[in-house]
């Protein structure tokens, strides 16, 4: 397989099905404790962070971002719109059907290939190799740990094998 693919997509869908999973815990823990859903939703390590539900949006925006900068996959515009526990629980599993729907052979010889990112102070350009390595597996990163750092802020059991899920 493409050593793109392979570096991404796999640990992509593994964070993923762990960040559902972390979701679930949290589900449970906010009806355990009769806590509202949206505390956990709406929650911030500080005022100028992004909450639990945009750091979900990012994590699946990167993710799939891969897939489609890189992996040739058509893309699918996601409003980020999600206002309940149940629409982020979705755009999740929606993540996760689009990352296992990438065709490795899309990343084959993409190492060089040009990838620019636009954002709202203007475009940066990457290689495959670049984007993949050096902006989208730290982002994902990034943001799938501010989730978790999130979910136990406001007192969610978890712990670092929830985080990277099974070992293998």
């Amino acid at each position: 397989m493409p050593a793109l693919y392979d570096a991404s997509i796999p640990a992509f869908i593994r964070g993923l099905k762990n960040l559902s999973n972390m979701l679930e815990k949290g589900k449970a823990f906010a009806a355990e404790q009769g806590m509202d859903l949206a505390e956990l939703l709406d929650a911030r390590l500080i005022d100028d962070m992004a909450p639990l539900t945009k750091q979900v949006q990012m994590t699946t925006d990167t993710a799939k971002f891969v897939a489609v900068r890189v992996g040739q996959v058509e893309n699918q515009p996601w409003a980020d719109d999600e206002a309940s526990y149940d629409d982020v629980q979705a755009r999740v599993a929606k993540a996760i059907s689009f990352l296992q729907a990438a065709s490795p052979d899309g990343f084959e010889a993409r190492e060089d290939a040009k990838v620019v990112l636009t954002t709202p102070s203007g475009d940066i350009p990457f290689t495959g190799n670049s984007y993949v390595h050096g902006f989208a597996i730290p982002n994902f990163f990034f943001h799938l740990s501010m989730a978790y750092a999130l979910l136990r802020m406001r007192g969610v059991p978890l712990g670092k094998l929830d985080f990277l899920g099974a070992i293998r």
